[in-house]
């Protein structure tokens, strides 16, 4: 009924993208943030201003990755070269942590301004999984995972959430390493053979293969299926709901 093989009793789900329609809202930020970067970079080198693509970019170098590394991963493609900082920079700073702190900056007001609306789809496909008796986390590398899950209205359904707040505190490697989801596993006392991983990001879906969980489900909301499939998704559907 739920579109997963036999022996597959957990399900751990990412939130941007599959649970929430938060991913555009991610994209419209690191969009500010990075052409407002990349504005006053190219004037001061005196280079051709190339913004920062909402889908290319994005997909490529920033979705499903913690924050940090989103922004080292992009300037590296553009080869500019900044200190580190540290997480305590204000997003002012000329710094790859105070670039992360200004795009979440941006983020938050945007998710208070316009609030969240889950994917229904994914509600039924919860609720279904629910009434199937599987176990259920969200694994995701937002640190705004439980706002945004509360705001949504869906906070409940889960079972446990394994962010970017527990992934800093217990130093666990960001998608696309499998370390997120193998600790949502942990935490729901399944082997990752028994467990479904459900993504729209690219270094998701590779996290999901690299971990040998028992089944990856590829979320396509972006026109990447074939994208998708390549970086490991058993399965890709356009919707939670196909799989009811």
């Amino acid at each position: 009924m739920l579109g997963l093989p036999e022996g597959v009793t957990a399900c751990l789900f990412d939130l941007d993208g599959v649970l929430t329609q938060t991913a555009k809202v991610h994209a419209q930020a690191w969009k500010s943030m990075f052409d407002d970067f990349l504005k006053g970079w190219s004037s001061e080198h005196g280079q051709e201003f190339v913004p920062f693509d909402a889908h290319s970019d994005y997909d490529e170098y920033v979705d499903g990755k913690p924050r940090y590394e989103g922004v080292r991963a992009f300037l590296d493609s553009r080869k500019i070269e900044l200190p580190q900082g540290t997480p305590q920079d204000p997003p002012s700073a000329q710094t790859i942590d105070g670039l992360g702190n200004r795009k979440n900056e941006l983020v938050l007001k945007l998710i208070h301004d316009n609030g969240v609306e889950p994917y229904e789809g994914s509600v039924r496909y919860v609720k279904a999984a629910i009434d199937a008796g599987l176990r259920r986390a969200v694994v995701s590398s937002s640190t705004n995972c439980r706002d945004v899950l509360k705001a949504a209205g869906i906070y409940e359904l889960f079972e446990t959430i394994i962010d970017g707040v527990v992934a800093d505190r217990e130093q666990l490697s960001g998608k696309p390493a499998p370390d997120t989801f193998l600790a949502g596993a942990r935490a729901l006392g399944v082997e990752p053979s028994a467990a479904c991983v459900y993504e729209d990001a690219l270094a998701g879906v590779e996290a999901g293969r690299a971990g040998n969980f028992g089944f990856v489900v590829g979320v396509d909301r972006v026109g990447q299926a074939a994208a998708l499939k390549e970086h490991g998704a058993d399965i890709v559907v356009k919707d939670l709901a196909e799989l009811l």
